[in-house]
């Protein structure tokens, strides 16, 4: 976030479950601003449900978490956990449009969400 990065120096930003660590409407400016015309933001990120609306797509990624947990290796990352994120899916659908009009949010299985 605080990095000297020239503006608008990158083709591409990426982020990968970092989103959810940091201030949501400042991470994306910031984001954005290090893009180049016509460059891409993509990110997958977490987000809290909201209750019962969100109850469909809990259910579907329990289900999808279970198959997995007894279908695949299980790997325990060193990394920090921030659960519940801070951010609803809502609000981030919400955050993401008010600084990047124009984004395509989408909800995906296993408590993730993707912006472009």
């Amino acid at each position: 976030m605080t990095h000297d990065f020239a503006p608008e120096s990158f083709d591409l930003v990426a982020s990968v479950a970092a989103l959810h660590h940091l201030p949501a409407s400042t991470a994306l400016a910031r984001m954005a601003a290090l893009l180049r015309p016509g460059g891409r933001l993509a990110v997958v990120g977490l987000a809290r449900a909201r209750l019962p609306a969100d109850l469909p797509h809990e259910l579907s990624a329990m289900v999808a978490h279970r198959f997995h947990r007894v279908t695949k290796a299980y790997w325990e990352h060193s990394a920090p956990t921030v659960w519940p994120p801070p951010e609803t899916y809502r609000g981030m659908r919400r955050i993401s449009a008010r600084a990047l009009p124009g984004t395509r949010f989408r909800r995906h299985l296993l408590w993730r969400y993707s912006l472009v």
